[in-house]
């Protein structure tokens, strides 16, 4: 009887992966000529030079076309999205594809501007390493409606020739910047590194409140960033430009860095320094570090909206690049260096190394936008 009871348990298998095989290749026929428009941050040469690679191969091996969309803040795309919902689009979208985490795929989810749920359909999800916490994107369940592609971490960047002992601490980086005044800046909030850097100040400065963890109220976001805006009173005072100006983004940091006008960069890959290292961007004494607390760590995902034109192009592009292959160039530190989603075993070269640092959980995704009005109320020019 266990014999007959396995022998069913594996045929049903085998039917449902023949089923999944069968459709999946529906799925590329279909995606075949279309145009995928692609919305993601811009804000990288590496980044951007991996996404017409990637586009280059999914035109080669499926005749999917990529367009990458540059966009500042994927804000922008939700806010896109939601008027298109309103105006009753629910076909024929501009938007096929979106790199997202964070408080943008809460504010998609809750808007249902979501296709899905895809992801357990994807070929290459089983080669997706689940001890990473994938299925959860800042404490919202992703419910299938978005894939993992890469892993972020908030570190610093410095120059050993030039720094040999950079502060460790966050009380350290003020004493920093008041013994070295205008050496040391931040990107401007809202900007995705700027405000990671405020999330950042603020667990360690209130020990990570379990407030944090939960849906900001007015109640507890006064006494809970109290700290945070006294911290930030005094570090403008002797930040670079004296808190009047911020670099527009990481680019800019490393630009700045490079220039020798501040002493830390920011990015949200470990990983950055290699690729800007490779390019001439970054003197080869450049060093990646966190601070003793940790890294805010994240995961970041692609999603399609749910009246994209080309919804099969998009899962086709998707499933590509969580291929060993796109995975692999991706992680290569000559290349972009971002830490991979996909099992080790998997991957090859230097991706299979790269490096991660010990991690600090996000808060609830809804401190994010409440940070960026209080920030810009107080310091915005």
């Amino acid at each position: 009887m266990k014999k007959l009871a396995s022998f069913w348990a594996i045929a049903a298998a085998l039917l449902s992966f023949n089923a999944l095989a069968s459709n999946w290749s529906q799925i590329e026929e279909q995606a075949k000529g279309q145009t995928v428009y692609f919305h993601a941050w811009g804000g990288s040469q590496e980044i951007n030079r991996y996404i017409q690679w990637a586009g280059g191969e999914l035109n080669r091996q499926y005749g999917v076309t990529l367009k990458h969309v540059k966009v500042t803040d994927i804000s922008e795309t939700t806010t896109r999205l939601i008027a298109e919902k309103a105006a009753g689009k629910n076909s024929g979208g501009s938007v096929d594809m979106v790199w997202i985490n964070g408080e943008n795929f809460k504010s998609m989810k809750g808007n249902q501007l979501l296709f899905g749920p895809f992801v357990t359909q994807l070929p290459n999800w089983r080669l997706v390493d689940k001890s990473l916490p994938v299925t959860e994107d800042f404490s919202e369940p992703t419910d299938g409606l978005e894939a993992p592609w890469g892993v972020g971490q908030l570190v610093f960047i410095y120059d050993e020739q030039q720094l040999n002992n950079p502060p460790a601490t966050f009380t350290e980086l003020l004493s920093y910047a008041k013994a070295f005044p205008n050496r040391l800046s931040y990107p401007k909030p809202p900007e995705f590194h700027g405000t990671s850097f405020l999330k950042a100040l603020l667990i360690d400065l209130t020990q990570n409140d379990p407030a944090l963890a939960k849906d900001v109220s007015e109640a507890d976001f006064a006494g809970v960033t109290q700290a945070l805006w006294q911290y930030l009173d005094q570090f403008h005072k002797v930040a670079w430009r004296g808190g009047k100006q911020f670099p527009a983004g990481t680019s800019e940091t490393i630009q700045l860095l490079d220039d020798g006008q501040i002493d830390l960069a920011i990015t949200f890959n470990p990983n950055a320094v290699f690729s800007a290292q490779s390019v001439g961007n970054l003197a080869e004494s450049t060093k990646a570090y966190a601070l003793d607390s940790g890294a805010l760590s994240n995961i970041h995902f692609l999603a399609i909206p749910w009246n994209a034109k080309a919804s099969a192009g998009a899962q086709v592009a998707i499933n590509f690049l969580l291929s060993p292959e796109a995975q692999s160039r991706k992680g290569d530190t000559q290349v972009w260096g971002d830490p991979s989603i996909l099992s080790s075993q998997y991957l090859t070269g230097s991706a299979k190394n790269t490096i991660q640092f010990k991690s600090v959980s996000e808060p609830h995704p809804s401190w994010q936008g409440a940070l960026e009005a209080e920030w810009q109320k107080r310091y915005g020019q």
